[in-house]
C-alpha cells in the first residue's frame, strides 16, 4: 500500500487522501472460486530437479556441525505475558506460527504445535508457547495450505466454531471437518471479527497438499489492525512485525528458543490504531500482484 497523489498545478490543493479499502466481506460467507488459481503465480513452481537438490544438499535441516551445539541452546517455553483490549502482543511459537493478541482477541496464524510434520525432520526445540498456555482461541489465519502451515493434528483441537479466515478456495478443506465459521478472501479483501480487520494480501507462493491439487486454492499473507484506525495512519516501519523469511522490515523477533520466549508489546490508545502484518513464510509482493491493492487514507 503506498501514497497515491495527482500532480497538481500552481496554487492547487494536493489532495493526499485516498481511497477507503473494501467493505468487510460478511464472515462465514460461502463463495464460488475458479478451479484454479495458477494465473496468480508470480514464478514457476519449483521442479522435480529443485526439490532433488533440496532433498541433497539437505536444506531443510541444519548438518551436524550446525546441531552440535542444539542442547546448550537456552530455550525455555513460557506463558503469554497479560494483554487487554488496549495492548498488542505479538509471541512467536515457532516458524509461522504467532500467538496476536490484540484489540481483545487473541489469534493464532498458521497454528502447529506438532513435534513433526509430514515429510519434515522432527523439531529441534519445543513450541515457544504450550498449547495448555494459550488462552482461549478467537480467531485463527491460515496463509496457504502447505503442511508446515495448515497442520490437521494441531487444528482439530480447535472447537469447531472457532473462527477462521482462510484463503480463496480453502474453505471446503475446513468445512469438512465441520469448522461453522470460516470466512473465504481474495486477494485485497478484508473481513471484520470483534473490532479487528483482517486483510489477505498477495505473496510470492504457491499452493499444494496433493499431487492433484497444485494452485486450487490461493496463498497469501494478513494484515491485521483496528476496524477503524484512528486518522487513518498507515503501517510505519515500527509499528509493523514482520514474521518469517522474506517478510517486510521491521523489529527482530525472538527465536523460540529464547529465554522466556520474549513477546513484543505496544501499548496504544484507544481505539487501537497499530496494525500487525502478519506475513506468515512467504515473500509479500510489492506491487506485482495482478489486482490493484486499495490504499487507505494517509494523515497529512
Amino acid at each position: 500500500m503506498t501514497e497515491q497523489t495527482a500532480r497538481s498545478g500552481p496554487g492547487e490543493r494536493q489532495d493526499r487522501t485516498a481511497p477507503m479499502p473494501p467493505a468487510p466481506r460478511p464472515l462465514g460467507e460461502v463463495r464460488t472460486w475458479p478451479r484454479s488459481f495458477a494465473r496468480r503465480l508470480t514464478a514457476p513452481l519449483p521442479g522435480v530437479r529443485a526439490m532433488a537438490r533440496l532433498a541433497r544438499e539437505g536444506a531443510v535441516r541444519p548438518g551436524r556441525d550446525g546441531l552440535h551445539d542444539i542442547p546448550r541452546l537456552p530455550f525455555a517455553p513460557g506463558p503469554l505475558p497479560d494483554a487487554d483490549a488496549t495492548t498488542v502482543a505479538v509471541t512467536w511459537a515457532g516458524h509461522a506460527s504467532w500467538v496476536l493478541r490484540i484489540g481483545g482477541l487473541t489469534v493464532l496464524t498458521d497454528p502447529v504445535w506438532s513435534r513433526r510434520i509430514l515429510g519434515t525432520p522432527a523439531r529441534i526445540t519445543p513450541v515457544g508457547v504450550r498449547w495448555e498456555d494459550l488462552p482461549p482461541v478467537d480467531a485463527v489465519v491460515i496463509s496457504h495450505n502447505h503442511f508446515d502451515h495448515l497442520d490437521w493434528p494441531t487444528v482439530r483441537r480447535l472447537p469447531r466454531r472457532t473462527p477462521v479466515f482462510v484463503p480463496a478456495g480453502l474453505g471446503r478443506w475446513f468445512r469438512r471437518r465441520r469448522f461453522t465459521r470460516v470466512t473465504e478472501l481474495d486477494w485485497w479483501e478484508g473481513a471484520e471479527l470483534g473490532g479487528v480487520r483482517f486483510d489477505f494480501v498477495p505473496a510470492h507462493h504457491w499452493s499444494r497438499r496433493t499431487l492433484l491439487d497444485t494452485c486450487r486454492s490461493l496463498w497469501g499473507g494478513w494484515v491485521i489492525g483496528d476496524a477503524a484506525p484512528a486518522g487513518g495512519r498507515l503501517p510505519r516501519p515500527g509499528d509493523v512485525i514482520g514474521p518469517g523469511r522474506g517478510a517486510p522490515r521491521g523489529p527482530a523477533l525472538p527465536h523460540p528458543a529464547c529465554r522466556g520466549c520474549r513477546t513484543f508489546r505496544h501499548r496504544a490508545g484507544a481505539p487501537l490504531s497499530t496494525t500487525v502484518r502478519a506475513i506468515a513464510a512467504t515473500t509479500p509482493c510489492h506491487g506485482s500482484a495482478k489486482r490493484e491493492p486499495p490504499t487507505m487514507p494517509i494523515t497529512p
